[in-house]
């Protein structure tokens, strides 16, 4: 019973860490699906581990209709973790969080395959995933990894990298400290690197290196064709001045 109060204890907590718009724990306790889910997600796990699988898959049921989020009795789930909004928010049976996890809307830790035993992730401390994002598989991310928003992560991440893109690729490993030096998590994932964007960027900037290219190219035909041929240069100058 004192873990369960020290667990739910730090949920509150985060909450009121990591999310600017909230006032009072009243408010937390009586108004944030995230944190209603990860309440009764404890209490299911607990049954789960006692073999009360019915029970346990009872809870888990009832909390998906009240919150909108999903989470299987089974999985592990560390201490502070934050689930922003929540709205379609999916947890799968075998899935590990760490501790100071924050997941946002749409956030999905799943499997690929319908074998028994381990096939979804195992998240490390202090990952912030965005909006939309999946990581499917059994595999492992590392701590203080930021993945972005819509990513589709289908491997194995180092830790203190920032993953983005589908399928999800490192765009930043070690280059930049995720968590800060005060130990509070970056939740500015909306500064993640946009991929399409920076695809467009790229492109635009080839298609001007070859536009330069080609009038430098013409340039120079022009020039050869004056040298070569003189008279009809100078023909085609006489007649353009008779017009």
């Amino acid at each position: 019973m004192f873990r369960f109060l020290k667990q739910i204890k730090r949920d509150i907590e985060v909450i009121f860490e990591r999310d600017p718009a909230v006032k009072t724990v009243w408010e937390i306790i009586l108004c944030y699906p995230g944190f209603h889910a990860i309440f009764f997600h404890r209490i299911a796990h607990f049954c789960y581990k006692r073999k009360w699988y019915l029970l346990a898959r009872m809870i888990s049921h009832w909390s998906r209709h009240i919150t909108g989020i999903e989470i299987h009795p089974g999985a592990k789930i560390g201490e502070g973790l934050f689930i922003d909004h929540g709205a379609g928010v999916v947890i799968g049976e075998t899935a590990e969080i760490g501790n100071n996890v924050t997941l946002y809307q749409g956030v999905t830790l799943g499997g690929t395959g319908k074998e028994k035993g381990k096939r979804h992730p195992t998240i490390g401390n202090n990952v912030v995933i965005a909006t939309g994002a999946k990581v499917l598989g059994s595999f492992t991310v590392g701590d203080n990894v930021r993945i972005g928003a819509g990513s589709v992560v289908l491997s194995s991440v180092p830790p203190n990298c920032t993953v983005v893109g589908v399928p999800g690729r490192i765009v930043v490993r070690d280059g930049v400290k995720v968590d800060n030096a005060d130990g509070q998590i970056d939740l500015r994932h909306h500064l993640l690197p946009d991929p399409v964007a920076e695809m467009i960027t790229t492109l635009q900037k080839r298609i001007e290196e070859l536009e330069n290219r080609l009038a430098e190219l013409e340039e120079e035909r022009n020039e050869h064709q004056d040298l070569q041929y003189p008279n009809q240069t100078k023909r085609k100058v006489y007649l353009a001045g008779t017009k």
